[in-house]
């Protein structure tokens, strides 16, 4: 998880280089195209048995959420301060957990909607809403986007769940570059601009950072407690802002600093309270029950 988290942290540099080139939305196709390619070897030894699946319905879904939150958040990454579109990310968790709600069928209590409540106020802080500077005004719609793709990525993230539970890490891998390709080559169209050599260079690596982070990511999933992975991804944070710092002189605001460590603190309580309601199930499943609302569905 935290190779994971490091490579999309890098990932998230190359395709700010990318985007002096071309547009986003190609820089989304490029990005799954060159994750397919590179996604081809885990292939060669179970072969195309791999792929045998019943739950491409479920990948398809997936594959449209995760489309749509890619292109959102690679349009965040190339037209807002790294740090900042990183930073409201980190709501995805938030919606995950609303997600589980209307999805799943879970009952949040009190204190995790507290924390989700507190976490959108990180968030607020982030975006600023009202504010009167001209460079605040000019993001005011990458920022939105850049929550858009957040929420969108909820439901990725909770069908990775699902297919987690059934399908090889490898198989959710390769099925994601499958779909997302031909979905993503769409937007691109109309935006279309031939790169030049080292816009190919910036492309090839997002596109081989992106698979090599996600393979780590679902590994880490199947293999692990979700709720001890998920704090590790928050390392992302503080790679991309140096980075960013020598890459391209972007400072830290003081906003994103508090919003971002309001977010990080909420979504840290969220996982620690699912933690110790996952205890108490494998200790005492009827208090468990009681508790945390889960519909037994």
């Amino acid at each position: 998880m935290a190779t994971s988290a490091a490579l999309f942290a890098l990932m998230a540099i190359t395709l700010r280089l990318a985007t002096a080139h071309v547009s986003a939305f190609e820089a989304g196709f490029f990005r799954s195209l060159f994750g397919l390619v590179f996604s081809l070897p885990l292939l060669i030894k179970p072969g195309l048995a791999l792929l045998h699946t019943r739950h491409f319905s479920l990948y398809l879904l997936r594959s449209v959420f995760g489309t749509l939150a890619m292109l959102g958040s690679f349009w965040a990454l190339a037209h807002l301060p790294l740090a900042q579109a990183v930073s409201i990310s980190y709501s995805t968790p938030l919606f995950v957990t609303i997600g589980a709600v209307f999805l799943l069928g879970e009952v949040v209590r009190a204190r995790r909607w507290s924390a989700i409540a507190i976490g959108f106020i990180g968030v607020i802080i982030i975006m600023r809403p009202g504010a009167t500077t001209d460079s605040i005004k000019h993001d005011s719609f990458d920022m939105l986007v850049a929550l858009a793709a957040a929420a969108i990525a909820a439901g990725s993230y909770i069908s990775i769940k699902f297919l987690s539970r059934t399908e090889p890490a490898d198989a959710v891998v390769i099925y994601m570059s499958l779909i997302m390709t031909p979905l993503s080559l769409i937007p691109a169209l109309f935006f279309w601009t031939w790169p030049g050599a080292t816009g190919w260079l910036w492309l090839v690596l997002t596109g081989l950072l992106a698979t090599v982070a996600q393979t780590c990511m679902t590994r880490a999933y199947q293999a692990g407690d979700v709720s001890a992975l998920i704090p590790i991804n928050f390392i992302q944070l503080p790679i991309v802002a140096v980075c960013a710092y020598f890459t391209f002189g972007q400072s830290l605001d003081a906003g994103t600093v508090i919003g971002a460590a309001i977010i990080i603190a909420a979504n840290l309580y969220i996982v620690h309270r699912e933690a110790q309601l996952a205890r108490r199930t494998v200790t005492d499943p009827a208090i468990a029950q009681s508790e945390s609302g889960q519909a037994s569905a």
